[in-house]
């Protein structure tokens, strides 16, 4: 009993952050370019290892179970981060590290801030100044216009 409450605590909270609107966020000192959604997934998959004014990229990733890491990988890395996990052990065979985890949205806020090169995402209403939003994803992992709570602009 106890078990299946606990399960179902767990579904209600991780469905009441998903599907949500997120910026995909880099350092404010940083000077990158607006993207396509496509090199975001390269950036993601290690494929794509540097910005265009040569600097290394340092993605982040939140960890595997947090809703909107799930949205993220679903939408850009077209399925759940379990899906991938045979990718990254093929990747580390070649010497490839998956993107750096960090344990919730502020760490995520706190290290794209801190690190130069660094690219994020967190829900849409959680940017702050220390970030710029590269752009905005609506619940469907399309770009859209800046939501209603955020009081950042895109680059």
């Amino acid at each position: 009993m106890f078990t299946a409450l606990m399960c179902s605590l767990l579904l209600v909270a991780q469905a009441s952050h998903a599907d949500e609107p997120m910026a995909v966020i880099v350092s404010g000192t940083d000077s990158i370019k607006p993207m396509q959604l496509a090199d975001i997934g390269l950036i993601y998959l290690r494929k794509k290892l540097y910005w265009p004014n040569g600097k290394p990229v340092h993605p982040a990733n939140l960890p595997t179970q947090h809703p909107l890491r799930r949205q993220f990988s679903r939408q850009l890395l077209g399925g759940l981060p379990e899906s991938q996990v045979e990718y990254w052990n093929e990747q580390y065979f070649h010497g490839i590290s998956p993107p750096h985890v960090v344990g919730s949205s502020e760490g995520m806020l706190r290290y794209v801030a801190e690190t130069s090169g660094a690219i994020g995402y967190v829900a849409a209403c959680a940017v702050d100044k220390r970030v710029k939003v590269l752009f905005w994803l609506d619940a469907d992992g399309r770009r859209s216009e800046r939501p209603e709570c955020a009081d950042a602009t895109p680059q």
